[in-house]
């Protein structure tokens, strides 16, 4: 029988303790309460974040006179270094200060960074005096000095969101109790209504910034961002008295479960040396029953620790599913860079007066998702829960894979709507006039937006609850800090394309990615990235239905 329900909402909860430091009880802690301060925070961070770089391929080929090309490899370049930083932040989160602490550095940081990039777009004092008013950015660099300035200020904030990005998000799911029945699917239907709130959020970012950037001032579009992440830790310090934290092992998990790796690595060498002896060498058995070198048996005896070697076993299973899913990075890197410059050239009137930011179209990306995440959570799990007999409807790595084929179309639509451009813009003979509006409407990009949300809600969602949930408890942060890791390394992977596809086209004739987007390919651009795609995905479906969940004896099936 069930212990009496008002001794259970006295319970403390195990592990847990209040900013104190003194054990916290369940109904004065955690739970939504708790999460609801820090979805505010990310909610800010994300419009901080988007609203700077949503819309920098515009600022780097408009006042930075870059070209398209350099620019969409400089942006991919930052990208990747900020989702890598989170592997750093998430070391000393759970090394070191804990992800409170870390969250208020990484912010303090933020708001810093976002004041000097305000301060390298705004003063008139860091420009070259010989601009003027001109609109001319090619025929009016701005000086050395402001550009490097400029990249300070940006690698500053992606220093900061390596710090903030993988502890809030891990905070927040923290403040859900995984042994108590009731607040572990609240924690499930936590990431999605994360997503939620943090996409809302993006939405206005991406509509009213990018409008403000493009026609009223940069130092302004820069300055509210950096208005919005101090207030957002202040909202953070707000919820102190509600959050359950977690104290710090006395040893680094990342030092221990490092030391178990080193260990395997050696038993590995020990067993290759062996095989390869012919005679000669005496030979020792460690309890698993495998024969190891008298000069090396005491490194591998400390792998004899069963629960750091699960721990790291853990981890190392992860790293084929992390692999697979680079080429959906590489495609989600193009949304903000070549998505952009394609709208540009397009008919983007709504009425007679307006006309929409080319960054904004990316709205559409958070708005289908806005709109999805209901639809998933209260409507198509319950449905996906009666047949599969799961509680989250979907397993985690079928919910991953859904987004991948969903994906793989978008790309496939990309191709063929850039295929209808180059063909409007030959109809009309405006293949030599780079600055026309193509007589075609922005509502031809609308389903490759639509589609890439649709696909982030169940494979961005899905990696999020994956690498939060299969990752040893001590290491949560790190968990989310791998599965930002993925877009990092597709930013760098899509840098590099574009750069080396860029070399070898423009050298037997026009390149892909020419400032000219009407003598550009981007159309076979996307086409090699669908290809790609459809590559991963069968090698996915094959890792997806060996893999063995934590604590789960069976194997998924996808």
């Amino acid at each position: 029988m069930d212990a009496d329900p008002l001794l259970r909402k006295s319970a403390t909860v195990a592990g847990a303790v209040d900013y104190r430091g003194l054990p916290v009880s369940r109904s004065s802690s955690g739970g939504w309460s708790a999460a609801l301060f820090i979805i505010g925070v990310e909610i800010a961070e994300r419009f901080a974040f988007y609203g700077i770089s949503s819309n920098l391929i515009t600022y780097l080929t408009g006042p930075l006179g870059q070209s398209t090309a350099a620019a969409a490899a400089a942006i991919n370049t930052w990208s990747g270094v900020a989702s890598m930083l989170p592997l750093l932040g998430a070391f000393v989160a759970d090394s070191y200060l804990g992800r409170f602490r870390t969250i208020i550095l990484a912010s303090l940081l933020y708001i810093l960074g976002l004041g000097m990039l305000t301060f390298s777009s705004a003063l008139p004092s860091i420009r070259p005096s010989t601009c003027g008013d001109t609109m001319d950015h090619t025929a009016c660099r701005p000086s050395p000095a402001q550009v490097a300035f400029f990249y300070s200020s940006l690698y500053l904030i992606a220093f900061a969101q390596g710090g903030h990005k993988p502890c809030v998000q891990a905070f927040g799911a923290d403040q859900f109790d995984q042994n108590d029945p009731k607040e572990c699917m609240d924690k499930s239907s936590f990431f999605n209504w994360w997503y939620f709130g943090l996409c809302g959020g993006t939405v206005v970012t991406l509509v009213v910034l990018s409008y403000i950037q493009d026609n009223i001032s940069w130092g302004l579009g820069f300055g509210i961002p950096c208005i919005a992440m101090l207030f957002a830790l202040v909202v953070f310090l707000l919820g102190t008295k509600t959050y359950r934290f977690y104290v710090l092992e006395d040893e680094s998990p990342f030092v221990r479960i490092g030391k178990t790796l080193v260990a395997f690595a050696r038993r590995r060498q020990a067993s290759i040396r062996i095989g390869s002896q012919e005679t000669g060498e005496t030979l020792h058995y460690n309890p698993s029953g495998g024969p190891n070198c008298s000069s090396s048996s005491k490194d591998i005896d400390s792998v004899d620790n069963v629960a750091d070697a699960h721990e790291a076993k853990a981890i190392l299973r992860l790293f084929p599913i992390w692999a697979t899913c680079l080429i959906y990075a590489v495609v989600f890197a193009q949304s903000s860079t070549f998505f952009t410059k394609q709208g540009s050239t397009l008919d983007r009137r709504i009425g007679s007066n307006f006309e929409v930011p080319p960054a904004a179209l990316q709205s559409f990306i958070s708005a289908s998702i806005v709109a999805f995440i209901p639809i998933y959570d209260r409507i198509l799990v319950p449905i996906v829960r009666k047949y599969s007999k799961k509680p989250a409807g979907f397993t985690m790595l079928q919910r991953i894979g859904t987004g991948m084929v969903i994906s793989l179309i978008s790309m496939v639509i990309a191709a063929l709507v850039e295929l209808k451009r180059l063909e409007t813009a030959r109809e009309f003979g405006l293949v030599d006039q780079p600055a026309a509006t193509i007589p075609m409407s922005l509502w031809w990009l609308i389903p490759q937006y639509v589609l890439y949300g649709i696909a982030d809600v169940f494979t961005m969602v899905g990696l999020q609850e994956f690498f939060y949930d299969q990752i040893p408890d001590a290491l949560r942060s790190l968990g989310l800090a791998l599965y930002l890791s993925i877009f990092g390394i597709g930013s760098f992977i899509s840098s590099f394309l574009v750069s080396m596809i860029d070399k070898a086209t423009a050298k037997s004739g026009e390149s892909w990615f020419s400032n000219n987007l009407n003598r550009a390919h981007l159309d076979y651009f996307y086409w090699l990235l669908a290809g790609l795609s459809a590559l991963e995905l069968i090698i996915y479906l094959y890792l997806a239905r060996v893999y063995v969940y934590k604590n789960k004896e069976s194997s998924a099936v996808v």
